[in-house]
């Protein structure tokens, strides 16, 4: 599942039909007549995980879920879920999901908890984390509540980076650390949408997908904890867990 980050650079790499009129729709979702796109003049916002096509009455959003992917300019064999073309050009989504929102976005969601947003709000974070100490930090880190563009990526990589164990309660967790990890938890959103961009995120990875901590020179630990069940490495060396 695409991160908040690559969501953020799908909306670079459509710069070229910002603000453009639908001259064509296509596709095979059904839950909406998408013909509602066609002669809008359309605009591209993002929360989180979830690409939005703004339009003056309504909003179309696009979620990539596990499988979803998108071609500009191309087409695969199959039919995409969603197509609109341009006068300069077209872009077709596949797989994922595709809805149509009847709600302003600004009712809908909350861009203070947007990482990539500059609305975010590190306080209401930090707030956030202290109403559900009983949750597991593996969970909270994922909650796109707290974390609106969070993945497992994230999930792995800052409580290596802020020597904390994934499976710690996050009522347990020092409030000097709950900050640092929410301030972690931005600016790894940044250096993920950097890397990303550089084509070198993978090199960056210290504990995802990895069998060694890089800092105590050990195995790591994978395992599926907490509720989201997704795949964990972390080191039980030099991440504390508190309990």
């Amino acid at each position: 599942m695409p991160e908040g980050p690559s969501i953020r650079i799908l909306q670079e790499e459509l710069a070229a039909f910002e603000g453009r009129k639908v001259l064509s729709v296509a596709g095979t979702e059904k839950s909406f007549d998408l013909q509602i796109l066609k002669n809008k003049t359309i605009h591209f916002r993002t929360w989180g995980k979830h690409f939005l096509i703004c339009c003056p009455k309504f909003t179309v959003r696009v979620h990539f879920l596990l499988f979803g992917t998108y071609l500009i300019n191309e087409r695969k064999k199959a039919r995409p879920r969603l197509h609109l073309r341009f006068k300069n050009g077209e872009v077709n989504f596949y797989a994922g999901s595709v809805q149509l929102l009847k709600a302003p976005p600004d009712e809908i969601y909350d861009w203070s908890a947007d990482l990539l947003n500059k609305a975010w709000d590190e306080d209401a974070a930090v707030n956030k984390l202290k109403q559900v100490p009983d949750m597991l930090l593996c969970d909270a880190l994922l909650d796109q509540q707290i974390f609106a563009g969070a993945g497992n990526i994230f999930k792995n990589e800052v409580p290596w980076r802020v020597r904390v164990h994934p499976g710690s309660r996050v009522g347990a967790l020092p409030a000097r650390k709950r900050r640092e990890i929410v301030r972690d938890m931005h600016a790894f959103a940044f250096d993920f949408l950097h890397w990303k961009k550089a084509g070198v995120l993978k090199k960056h990875w210290n504990v995802h997908t990895k069998s060694e901590c890089p800092r105590c020179h050990i195995p790591l630990h994978k395992s599926y904890i907490g509720k989201t069940r997704r795949r964990t490495f972390y080191c039980e060396k030099c991440q504390k867990l508190y309990e």
